[in-house]
């Protein structure tokens, strides 16, 4: 065999390993595979994962493919989680949770240092697997209507977390961040690009918004203000799906 022959046998088996190799892909990395790296939301998992598969069997939500909603209430100190099958339109409540601790008054917050928590039409659009409080989640405050009515330097860095103290966040103990927080990495794993997180001064159902008018009856701009606010609650109360939400030059939230 001559040096030629040689070569060019040489040549066609690296080709052949070099095509080899390149047949055995290196899986993609997830969103989820890339927050497991933290050692928080890896223990989150552990602790919590199975557990909510199982309790989304029960209610029949498919748990390798659906959707979350997150609502809160902060009259009633609550946050619940909604969740919908990819397969299906509706969502369903799946589970609540207790807001442990609180700021402010009711009423959407409108500068920095208000102490108040935002009111309106947010989502998640931070998730912090080593925050101080176990673990966060940061919502899109402020959003476009806050930047047209707001006044000022609005301040930021609105987080549902763990521990159990605030100045305007959504703390709701280190227990049930891991579960929100892992519900809301799988959404997003799912290709749910943004998780709704849609804040209320309290069920804005037509009990709750006398107890409002009541309350607050002079102070009107506030009034109209839930009002505008209870359109897009009351879409979601009848349907179970979410209303696509605008924002007019006034800061007004547009509904369809």
């Amino acid at each position: 065999m001559n040096h030629r022959s040689t070569i060019k046998n040489i040549l066609k088996s690296i080709a052949f390993l070099l095509g080899f190799s390149l047949s055995f892909k290196v899986p993609a990395q997830t969103f989820k595979d890339d927050q497991q790296k933290y050692e928080r939301v890896k223990a989150a998992y552990h602790e919590k994962w199975e557990e909510l598969k199982t309790e989304m069997q029960k209610q029949g939500i498919n748990s390798s493919g659906f959707e979350i909603y997150i609502q809160i209430f902060k009259k009633d100190k609550i946050a619940e989680v909604w969740i919908r099958s990819k397969e299906k339109n509706e969502f369903k409540l799946f589970k609540s949770y207790t807001i442990c601790s609180s700021s402010g008054v009711l009423g959407p917050k409108r500068k920095q240092g208000d102490m108040q928590v935002p009111e309106g039409f947010y989502h998640i659009a931070v998730f912090n697997p080593y925050s101080s409080y176990h673990l966060s989640l940061g919502v899109n405050y402020p959003n476009a209507s806050d930047k047209i009515i707001g006044t000022g330097n609005l301040g930021g860095d609105i987080m549902i977390h763990g521990s159990c103290v605030t100045i305007g966040c959504v703390p709701l103990t280190d227990n049930f961040i891991k579960e929100v927080y892992i519900l809301a990495v799988e959404g997003r794993n799912n290709g749910q690009q943004n998780v709704p997180v849609h804040i209320f001064p309290a069920k804005l159902d037509g009990k709750g918004m006398e107890i409002l008018a009541e309350k607050y009856s002079k102070n009107t701009n506030l009034i109209e203000f839930w009002k505008n606010l209870k359109i897009g609650y009351d879409f979601f109360d009848k349907n179970k799906t979410l209303p696509k939400v605008s924002i007019d030059k006034s800061g007004k939230y547009i509904f369809k």
